[in-house]
This record gives C-alpha cells, structure tokens and sequence, in this order.
C-alpha cells in the first residue's frame, strides 16, 4: 500500500527536484563544492598579478565556461532541494514486513543531486569496459544496467567520478571478481559521505525524489503492464522528471540494512555494516513486481540481499554530492559516536593465523566500551558492547567464549577492577573479581587443565624497584562463570606474562623487568629478578604462550635498539624481539609514517603479533596484524582511537591428526557466498553430524525450509536440509552424492513439488555452488563413497562457518527455519513472475521432470520411499491468474500435475502429498509466515501430517 506525500516527506517548497539545464542554477547551488570549480565575477588568478582583476565582460566570460563544464560534469542530474526536509523511513502498519518496521523519521540538512533515471546498460558498459573490464549483455543500450551487484554499482559510481575529476566516494584494499568480472567483494570498503562525489543515494535521499511523483499505477513498469521485461529508462515519465523511481529495475541503495526505531535521526546513512547477514537495502519494485506489492517504504527482495546478490531485475541510479555530519545508526537505535571500519576479510585473516576461528577484541577509546570482530562467519561486522564500565587490555578466554578486562591501563596509578564477560553483543554473565585491586589480565590453562587468570594488583611505571615490589603477581581459576580464591605467586607486577613452564616472567612500563626460575626451579620455588635490554626504556612488553618464551617489546630509539637494526629510527617505531635469555634476535619496522603500540602477541599462532598503527596525529587510527616470519603486515580494522587489541585464534599447531585438508574439507561456504550458500553450510553440518540415525530427510525450496519442522516428525528422526530457493538441480546434487549414499538408516526423502518454480533450471546451482571448495574436496574424492577419510563433524566446526545467530535461524529444530508467523498478508497476493511462462517456454517443465525422475530411479534402488510435498500458499491466488507466487496459469498447473501423478505408476516409492489443493486447502492465516510460506505452526501442522502418512508406510 503506498503512503500519500504527506505521510512520506514534509516539503520546503512545492517544486523540489529541477533538471540542472541553466548553467547559473549550477553555480548558485554548487558555489560551496570545492570539488567544482566555481568563481565570482571578480576574482583573482595564479595568471595575474595579486593587484589586478579582470573586467567584468572577461569574469562572465570564465563564470559561463566554467559553468557548461560543471553541468558537463553533472549532465543527467537532477537538483534535490531537501535542506530543511523530513522524509520517513520504513512504515508503522501492523501487516507491513517485519523489517520495514517501525515507522522512522529522518531529517535532511543538505540539498543533493540524483540521476534522473536508472544507469543504462549503454552507460555502465562504455564506462566499464575500458576499466574493470565488465561488459554486460543488453537487448538495447537504453535499458537499466541490471545483473550487477552492489560493488558493481559503486564501482561505477567511482569511475564516474574519476572519469570527471571528483574525489571517488569509495574506497577499498583489494577487488575480488567471480568468473564473469563481477566484483563479489571489496576488501577494506568504505563509504566517505564528507566527500563531493558520485554515489550511489541513501535510502532517505530515495525516498524524498520518490515521494515527488509516486503513481505507480500511471508511471511505472510493473507486472501489470512491463509484459515481464525491462523497459527503455523514462518511457513512463514526462520531461525533466524522476523516472523509475517506481518499477522497471529494483535499485540498489547506498545503505547497509538496519532496524529502524521510532525516533528522529539527521543525516541518516544507514547502519554502519551488514551484521551477521551482510544485508544491502533495494528499492521501488521491479517490472516482476505487481503494484499492489510496491510501497515507498518496501526496502527489500523476496530473498536476503547481501552485496554480492544480482539479478536481472536490479539495478541502480546515482546521486551526488557530500552528506555533512552523516549518521550511522546500529541495531541498538543510538548514533555511533564513532565509526569503526573492519579492513581485512576472513581470508586474509586466516592467511596470517591459519584458522577460520578468529576474533579480534579492543577497546573503542573514544566510547570506552569493548569492541570486537567476529572472523568465523565471513560477515565482518563490529560489535560493540556498550557498558558504564572502563574497559582495557582486554583478553579472549582459551575457548574464544569470554574477554576479561580490567579498569585501568598500564602505567597508570591506583586501584583496578577486574572482569570476566561473555564475548556477545550484550556482554552477558558479568563477573567482577572480589579483591582490592587487579589489572592487566592474561589466561592460561595449567597443566592438569584448570583455566585461570593471572594478573597484577598494579599497573603503575616499574622504574622504582621499591614501588614495582610493593605490587604482585596472583593467579585466579574460572569456572563454570565463576572465580575460584586468588593465590599469590610472587612479588612484582609481571604483567607481560608468566610461560607455560612457570619458569619465566615479564614487564614493562619503563623498563624490561623479568623473574627467571634458577636450574630445575619454578618461579615460585627459587627465581632470580634480572633487568633486561641494558635497562633502557621499554614498554607493551608480552611474552610467547607457544613453549619458546620470546618477549615482544617496543623501545623508545634507545642506543641498543640501533645498535642492534644499525639505524636511527623513531620511538616505537621498530618492534623488537628478544629469547628465553634476554638476547634480541628480531626486529620489526613499522609502515610509512606510522608507528607501534599496544603490541601483543596472537594466541595459539607462532610468530603473529596484532598491534596498534599509530598516525603522525598520533591517533590509533589502524589495528594491524604483523607476520614476524615474513615481515607482512596487514590492517585489520580502522577508526579514531583503537586500543589494546587482542587476537585469538583456535589454531594450535599439530593438534588435529586428520588426513583431511583443512583449507578445504567441509568449506562449504566462502565469506562471499550468497545466503542460500551460507544455510547450506547450517545443513551440511547437520548432515555430517546425523547422517549416521536420520531415517527422515526434507529437501526442497525455502518452503521446505520453512515449512516441516523435524520435531514434530515423532516416528522417525529426521532433519531439515531444505535451504531457500532450491531447486531440482540442487536437490539431484545432494540426494545423488551424499543423502543416499551416506545415511545408512535412510528411509524417506521428502522434497518439494513447486510447480509455480519449474520455470527455473539449474542457473541457481551454478551462481551458488559451482565453485565452492569444500564440494569440489568431497567431489576429488568421490563424495567419500569408498569410506571417510578424516572426522567430517571436526573439519566442520573448523572451517568458516555462520554466526550462531544464523545457526539458530537456519538449524532450528533439526534444520527448520525460525521464520516468524506474519499472515498470508493482503487479498491481493504477490505474483512475481509472468504467469504465462509455461505457454511461452514448457522446456523448463522437462528438464525439472528428468531431474525428479532420477531421483525417484535412485531412491527406487535403495529401497527409499520419496513424498513430493505441494505447500500450501494463500487461498487469495484463487483471485488472480495465477496457480501460485510464480504463475504458471491453472491449466497450465494442471498438465503438471498430471505429469507428476504418472511418475507414481513407474515408482511406486513416490507419494505425493498435496496440501495445497490449488487453494483450497484447510491451513489457517496463522499458520503462514507469508503469501506463499508456511511459519513456526504450519511447520508443526505440515510435519504433524506427514508423519501421520510415514506410519502408514511400509518403511521397515
């Protein structure tokens, strides 16, 4: 349902968009753009003397050169007066989508320029083709460039820009393109909203230009009209006004997905990354989309779109200009204070520490709180956990669960508390360490498997041996989330570390103190205090947890330290290395015009050290990780004051005697991967780990997913390996190489009969799947028909794997998707593909029909029965033409039906179980999630049903 203007946007004025045609609107708009070059009518140049000045005649002259070059530069662009406006995001109705909702206002202090029409395919290919090498294949060079994805689109925008002298509104570490040169992803990407540049618009810029002509029944390509094809940009539009804000192409939107909230925000840019999802914001409906389906505040697709997503319906238009004081809003509703920007993806993380478990934890400086990234999943978002308390040093626990921390910093006087919290978004099961004072804490795990803290009662210089002495080193157990009684171990704030073999001690915060344990002692039996790197200055002092007891310091250009690299070098400028004796035997100089701090070593990894980059304004800006083996360097994350970061890593080396390649076993997703690739990840690790007493497993589409909980399969134990979008193809490839083969106690297989979807073919499988590594491992080695080589359920747990949050959403109860109960919606129903595909094209029907019959065949040689599900959808398809969301018509549902009731004469193991009766079913409006997905009931009523028909069978 679209909301008229008045709900959507207060104006300033009546007219707000106007086609720049006048060379004087460009000036007066753009006359503070720096990045435009825009004078008076007198002014002085480099050309003249300080003292003179042109005529008049002659200033004209250059003011109207200079403006047909700036409208030269910004041809196609539209002036969008929204300084002083209000535009609404999102919607307050009860049946709006879950994330459109609520309501959200957004306030615009700035005017901004918008193309008038989507890019063309003839626009993007003769811009891209001479530099990224991209070329789309276009009917006709007017219709919008769609097939792209969203760095597609940005890198677009910035070869724009450059093509025409602006500053590039994005910028990355590294471009990594699929087969075909579409960019999937851009390392270290981040968007300057202070830059002059073209860009893609913020979905509350969109809104506004929408807002302005929004009739999608008269100006739009939709279902209704579009014949199911793109159309020539601004055929449905009059001269010199937005065109397709509505219909034709979907568009890309500038933003990360986020939560509204009801409040007020200025300046709003979205969120400031994807979370767990990598989710992207789209626009205004697609010629697929009929218009009672397309509204202003729709912010989405009909599946999860992430940056790599594209199809032939999405594309995307430009803006430009810079977003003064922009506003980044996280999923906790409040404006960052500070913008934290992860650099490195999980790849080049594991390059340096060799596990796909990996999490970085620091202290935002600015906010005070603790931070932290999240590397196992492949979707880098920063969480912050925000909390009153002052957080530094904070460490990961040994199982990568927890972070302790404590109140005060090294070098710095008086008391300290000491923490232990769970590494989550809410910094759940705070624990407060019941003593007078305790700082800088480091786990260990002893000998006899106890996991304790070791820390200081004080973190102050140790210049003066009176004052270090006065302090002391104490250990503490933690267990179950609870502190056992601290014990002292000896006097002195070692706070670098204690070694494994309790032989050796470390700090510093002046000078490189350390406690060594005399021959065949412990440090707490007979140890000697001795003054390394002759006394002179030293700090960020940390010592190896891998057996070889090496400290890591940072000097202040001290005379050892050049002695040793045979150069000058600034303070902290050089890392420095030193043995089990004190003796240097490495250094390491930091990036141009940087320097170190807060070095530490990585947890479990030899030779990685993570540390601080400090700027010539002597800000943290960058946290780094340091190869010492190789002198590498990469950046992992990017903000304005980043503090005592902290690696862990569940690498550990020689631990896992397996034959299988870990790069490559059970690496069934790639942090590029598309959603559907991520849940199949969920659902391979449920099949490795029940493949062995499954008796019951569900195939098929997201309305498998969805639709049949596992739970409620009483009979037989069963899971869920349905993933969203599946089609015939995909269900051959999992049926054929692992489900039959690999489940000894296999007796029925229960997929999906979506004859709406039977237009496609295999093109999801091959965008998804083709060239996924763990795949083509199982694949070299025969989909391990000859017997298993390595423990599976192991390598998975190792390999990249979802957050914990998609394995609640996609594994709950045994593979089912936690999808909420929303209703069937409206009596209009979607139908999102042309209803005539059937009449137009019936080869599609074949080829699914060959796929289900050898299925069938190899279910029939094993002696497995299969149940073909029909899915119930919304009874409301009885009102239109169409069967069901994707067509076909009814007579043309009706000849496949009866084609698939044949197969049932040749195998007799196939059942069909239809519980959509072409819409006359029994399913209530709470059973469904959507028009054409059954929720968390439906799913209980369908397995109910289904498990009704198992016991009838002969199974045994």
């Amino acid at each position: 349902m679209a909301c008229s203007n008045s709900e959507q946007v207060v104006p300033e004025e009546d007219v707000l968009a106007e086609e720049i045609l006048n060379p004087e609107d460009v000036l007066d708009t753009l006359a503070k753009d720096d990045s435009l070059v825009v004078i008076d009518s007198v002014v002085a140049t480099d050309s003249l003397d300080s003292e003179d000045s042109l005529s008049v005649e002659d200033s004209l002259s250059i003011k109207d050169s200079l403006a047909k070059e700036n409208e030269k530069r910004l041809a196609g662009m539209l002036l969008m007066k929204s300084s002083g406006s209000t535009v609404v995001l999102g919607s307050a109705d009860s049946v709006a989508n879950i994330n459109d909702r609520p309501a959200m206002k957004v306030n615009l202090s700035y005017d901004f320029l918008m193309s008038r029409h989507e890019t063309t395919c003839g626009d993007f290919n003769e811009l891209m083709k001479n530099t990224t090498g991209l070329v789309l294949d276009c009917e006709k060079d007017s219709l919008p460039a769609t097939n792209v994805t969203y760095y597609d689109a940005v890198l677009f925008a910035n070869e724009r820009s450059k093509a025409v002298g602006f500053d590039t509104a994005y910028t990355y570490l590294k471009k990594i393109v699929d087969a075909e040169k579409h960019c999937i992803n851009l390392e270290g990407f981040e968007y300057h909203p202070e830059r002059k540049s073209y860009r893609l618009p913020t979905e509350a810029e969109w809104i506004f230009a929408a807002v302005q002509n929004w009739n999608p029944e008269q100006n739009a390509w939709t279902a209704e009209n579009s014949e199911y094809k793109l159309h020539p940009v601004c055929t449905k539009a009059k001269e010199n006004e937005s065109c397709d804000l509505v219909g034709n192409a979907m568009e890309w939107m500038n933003d990360w997905f986020s939560r509204f909230r009801d409040t007020t925000v200025t300046n709003y840019v979205g969120a400031p990354d994807g979370g767990s999802l990598a989710q992207r914001v789209v626009k205004g409906g697609s010629f697929r989309n009929q218009v009672s389906s397309i509204t202003l505040f729709g912010r989405g697709d009909v599946y999860t779109v992430t940056s790599s997503t594209r199809s032939d319906y999405v594309g995307f238009r430009l803006a430009y200009g810079d977003i003064p004081n922009a506003v980044w809003m996280g999923s906790n509703g409040k404006a960052l204070a500070s913008k934290i920007t992860p650099l490195a993806n999980t790849s080049s993380v594991y390059s340096f520490t060799k596990s796909f478990k990996t999490k970085l934890v620091f202290r935002n400086d600015v906010s005070g709180n603790l931070a932290f990234i999240d590397y196992s999943s492949g979707s880098l978002s920063v969480v912050e956990i925000e909390d009153t308390l002052d957080a530094y040093h904070p460490e990961i626990s040994p199982d990568g669960n927890r972070v302790a921390f404590c109140t005060k910093f090294e070098g710095a006087e008086g008391k300290s508390d000491l923490y232990v919290r769970d590494l989550n978004a809410e910094g759940s099961n705070l624990v407060k360490l019941d003593v007078e004072s305790a700082a800088i804490p480091r786990w260990r795990v002893l000998p006899n498997g106890d996991t304790v803290i070791v820390y200081v009662t004080d973190t102050r210089n140790n210049e003066y041996e009176s004052e270090f002495k006065s302090a002391s080193t104490w250990l503490v157990t933690f267990a179950n989330g609870k502190f056992g009684v601290p014990r002292k171990l000896f006097d002195g704030a070692y706070h670098g570390g204690v070694s494994v073999d309790n032989r050796l001690a470390v700090t510093g915060a002046r000078i490189l103190r350390t406690f060594v344990a005399d021959s065949g002692m412990t440090l707490e039996q007979a140890a000697r205090e001795l003054v390394w790197y002759n006394g002179e200055q030293a700090c960020n002092v940390s010592l190896s947890q891998d057996g070889r007891k090496k400290t890591l310091f940072l000097d202040f250009a001290g005379s050892t330290g050049r002695k040793f690299v045979g150069e000058r070098y600034a303070v902290h400028q050089r890392i420095f290395v030193a043995d089990s004796t004190g003796q240097l035997i490495q250094s390491i100089k930091a990036p141009m015009g940087t320097t170190f701090d807060h070095s530490e070593w990585v947890s479990h990894v030899p030779d990685i050290v993570v540390t601080t980059l400090m700027g010539n304004n002597d800000a943290h800006g960058k946290i780094a990780l340091v190869n010492l083996s190789d002198s590498s360097i990469i950046e992992l994350a990017k903000g304005d004051e980043l503090w005592h970061p902290n690696v862990w890593s569940d690498y550990v080396e020689d631990e896992f005697e397996n034959s299988l390649n870990l790069d490559s076993a059970c690496v069934y997703m790639t942090e590029n991967s598309y959603v559907t690739t991520r849940i199949m990840k969920v659902k391979m690790d449920l099949f490795w780990q029940y493949k062995d007493s499954a008796e019951v497993v569900i195939i098929g589409s997201s309305r498998s997913f969805s639709g049949v909980d596992p739970e409620f399969i009483k009979s037989r134990f069963a899971i869920n390996m349905a993933y969203s979008a599946e089609d015939l193809e995909g269900s051959l490839f999992y049926v054929q190489n692992y489900i039959l083969p690999l489940m000894p106690k296999l007796k029925v297989i229960v997929l999906a009969l979506d004859y709406d979807r039977w237009y496609v073919r295999d093109e999801n499988w091959i965008a998804w799947f083709s060239d996924i590594p763990g795949y083509e491992y199982d694949k070299n080695h025969g989909f391990w028909k000859e017997g298993l080589k390595g423990d599976m359920v192991v390598a998975s747990q190792k390999a990249l794997n979802p957050d914990a949050n998609e394995y609640l959403l996609y594994g709950y109860h045994n593979g089912l998707y936690c999808s909420l109960t929303e209703g069937w919606g409206d009596d209009n129903p979607a139908v999102s593909y042309d209803s005539l595909w059937f009449e137009n094209d019936s080869s599609a029907m074949h080829f699914n029909l060959f796929k289900l019959s050898v299925i069938l065949e190899l279910a029939k040689n094993q002696n497995v029965q299969v149940v073909g599900v029909v899915f119930p959808q919304s009874p409301y398809y009885l009102n239109t033409g169409a069967w069901g969301r994707y067509g076909p018509t009814r007579n043309a549902a009706k000849i496949l039906q009866d084609r698939v009731e044949k197969l049932k004469e040749r195998y007799p193991n196939f059942t069909v179980m239809d519980e959509y009766h072409d819409g006359y079913h029994d399913y209530g409006y709470e059973c469904f999630a959507n028009e054409d997905h059954l929720g968390l009931l439906g799913a209980a009523v369908m397995a109910i049903r289904l498990d009704t028909l198992l016991k009838r069978m002969p199974l045994d």
